[in-house]
Order: structure tokens, then C-alpha cells, then sequence
């Protein structure tokens, strides 16, 4: 994270909401940026033009909640968008070094109970801090790396198979990206985390995606696969935040019974 991620990630966003969108009549003439002007922008959020523009730059540190939620407004930003530009605008104070991401016991217990449909967890780098038997048969070049190189974004970009894999993989492959981009805004001081994203960069692809400056937080949904050994199918996913780990996520995903997916994942 850098002084620059505040101002890149506003631009972006504005880029993206024309006037129209935004309620306003848009004035005659040639337009030199696309989406809404600053100007436009703090009027929307009924502020002052210089207010906003030091807000952008990354100039103003004491913006209170109330001017983010007219901005996030004015944006038209969705609730992960405006959680991170909260997270972007009111920086924490630097935090003591944090100890490796561990899943306590009960939530191993539960995870190697669960016998019918892959299940995962992951930390805030999305590194997989544990999976069950089915997952790591689902995700089988895993197996190839040291636990400690078990990572979703790594895998996505890094490793061949999981284009094979996931049959939309553009569209993980952005929400991937979202995770980490909202995780680092959350965790700028993180190096693991600033190390994951300085490798990936090398990949042409994860970087016209970091780009972008989007951000997604997993909830629910389903994909579909094409899996070397079961073929095709379609798993939902459901994530979870373990009480007592807001770093970790629970992912499960579960197949529609009595479905050619059932059985196909059933071979596994």
C-alpha cells in the first residue's frame, strides 16, 4: 500500500459514474475525463471542491465518517467499495508485528467432519490455513507444494491447472484480486501480504486486474469447473467468518443434490 492507493482508488471510481448516473445534467461541450469531475463529485457529497480534492490526494487524515458516507454516496459505491474507502482514508496506527494466522482445534475437528463437499479456510492473504480430505483432492497440485505455499491467489495466477479448472476463470480471477486488494487496504502494514502482491505482479493478467482497483468480499454464489478427474460440474460456495477469527474465512461448497455435479464430485 502506498500514499498514492486513496487518490488512485477515488479516480477510479469516478471514472466509472457519468453524470447522468449521478443525477446531473451533463453540460455541453467535450468532456476530458471520463465518469465525474471533482468538482462534481464534492457537490454530490456537499462539500467544498478544495475539501474533496485533499480528501483524494490523501491529504486530509481527520475526514470524518460522515463526509466518507457522502462520498461513498456520491459514488455510488457497494458495501465492500465503501469499506475500503474507509479503510484508505482513516489509517490505522502502526500494529505490532502479527503472529502466523493458526485455525484453532474445534474448527479443524469440524473441517475433517465434513465428508461430502470440499471445505477450506483461508486468512486475509488468502493463504489456506486448512482444508479437508475432499479439498485437497478437488485442488490436487497443492499437494505438490509445502504447506506454507498454499495459497487461492498464487494458484490462480501462478499455476497452469487452474485455468483448466475454473471454466469463467477471468471472473475468479478478478474477484481474487478483489479479495486482495480489500484485505490490503485493511492491512497496509502486513508483508507477507505486500509480498504476495509484489510476486504477482510479475503476471501480466493479475497486474491489468490490480489495475483496476476493484474490491469483492465472498459471500455466496456457485461456479463451475472442469475438474481433470470428475469432469464438468457446478459447486456452490457459502463464506463463512469464524467467531473469534475475523481474519480467517470458512469456505464451503456444496453441490445441489441428486444433480450430475453430486455425482461427479461423488468420484472424488
Amino acid at each position: 500500500m502506498t500514499d498514492s492507493d486513496l487518490r488512485d482508488f477515488l479516480r477510479s471510481r469516478r471514472a466509472r459514474v457519468s453524470p447522468e448516473a449521478a443525477g446531473l445534467p451533463r453540460p455541453p461541450g467535450v468532456r476530458r475525463v471520463p465518469g465525474l469531475r471533482r468538482e462534481e463529485v464534492a457537490q454530490l457529497a456537499g462539500v467544498s471542491v478544495d475539501y474533496y480534492v485533499r480528501l483524494e490526494r490523501g491529504r486530509n487524515p481527520h475526514a470524518s465518517a460522515a463526509v466518507l458516507d457522502a462520498v461513498a454516496r456520491a459514488l455510488k459505491l457497494d458495501a465492500a467499495e465503501r469499506d475500503h474507502l474507509f479503510a484508505l482514508a482513516k489509517p490505522t496506527r502502526p500494529q505490532p508485528r502479527q503472529a502466523p494466522e493458526s485455525v484453532r482445534p474445534g474448527l479443524l475437528h469440524a473441517l475433517d467432519n465434513i465428508t461430502n463437499i470440499p471445505a477450506l479456510i483461508l486468512d486475509h492473504r488468502l493463504d489456506v490455513l486448512a482444508m479437508n480430505r475432499l479439498a485437497r483432492t478437488f485442488y490436487p497440485t497443492f499437494d505438490e507444494l509445502p504447506a506454507g505455499e498454499w495459497n487461492m491467489a498464487r494458484f490462480m495466477f501462478l499455476d497452469p491447472a487452474a485455468r483448466e479448472l475454473y471454466v469463467n476463470w477471468g471472473e475468479t480471477a478478478r474477484e481474487n484480486v478483489g479479495m486482495l486488494r480489500l484485505y490490503a487496504g485493511r492491512h497496509p502494514q502486513d508483508p507477507r501480504l505486500a509480498r504476495i502482491v509484489e510476486d504477482l505482479t510479475a503476471d501480466p493478467d493479475f497486474r491489468r486486474l490490480w489495475n483496476d482497483q476493484d474490491v469483492y468480499r465472498p459471500t455466496y454464489g456457485a461456479k463451475r469447473y472442469r475438474h481433470p478427474l470428475a469432469g464438468e460440474l457446478t459447486l456452490g460456495f457459502e463464506a463463512f467468518t469464524p467467531a473469534g477469527a475475523p481474519r480467517q474465512t470458512l469456505g464451503l461448497y456444496p453441490v445441489e443434490p441428486g444433480s450430475p455435479s453430486e455425482d461427479a464430485l461423488r468420484t472424488l
